[in-house]
């Protein structure tokens, strides 16, 4: 039988390696997520940095209010979460983060429809959840080098950032340098006349 084709790189595997990129640049970056750092793809960052990296257990608000204290006391953490799991920290996000608006990252694991994970998996309810809130930067890439910059353009900016993946496999695009994305700005990815779509 004829070799299967290379499995492409997953969003979280992208993910987890550019964030141990970074942190090799930024010691004030920290990485937090609660009970999932093998589905977050965080227990490679914790195998390089096992002092910057923190499993609070199944407790999501606590992942969340930690890593509020520790953005005010100058860190740039990263909190890994599923989408399903991260509306358990509603509250926190509100007025622990947003509310202060503290640089903190959410990045939100397995975004959208999940269905090979069963009903209580889906992350469907997050964007709509977090557009109200104050100060908070919501991105999706639309490929996995995309991913790569949007964690750049989190660090390069002062706000909360959540940033929404899935968890299907990427494109197998070949590997571009990370920019720094212009916030709010639009890109035209094909012009036409008869149907106008906007992601």
């Amino acid at each position: 039988t004829p070799a299967s084709a290379p499995r492409k790189p997953s969003y979280t595997s992208v993910f987890a390696s550019e964030l141990i990129d970074m942190a090799g640049e930024d010691p004030r970056i920290v990485a937090i997520t609660a009970g999932m750092p093998t589905g977050t793809g965080l227990s490679k960052f914790q195998a390089v940095y096992p002092d910057r990296f923190h499993d609070v257990g199944i407790a999501e608000q606590h992942a969340v209010t930690l890593a509020s204290g520790l953005a005010i006391g100058g860190m740039r953490p990263v909190v890994a979460l599923y989408s399903t799991f991260l509306q358990r920290a509603f509250d926190q996000t509100i007025h622990d983060v947003c509310q202060n608006d503290l640089p903190v990252l959410l990045a939100v694991d397995r975004a959208g429809l999940v269905g090979e994970d069963g009903t209580s998996h889906q992350g469907m309810f997050t964007i709509p959840a977090q557009r109200q809130l104050p100060y908070l930067v919501v991105a999706s890439p639309k490929d996995e080098q995309e991913l790569r910059s949007l964690l750049h353009t989190a660090f390069e900016q002062p706000h909360p950032f959540a940033l929404h993946y899935p968890r299907d496999p990427g494109f197998g695009l070949p590997a571009a340098q990370p920019r720094t994305i212009p916030v709010g700005q639009a890109e035209i990815l094909r012009e036409g006349e008869d149907v106008l779509f906007v992601g």
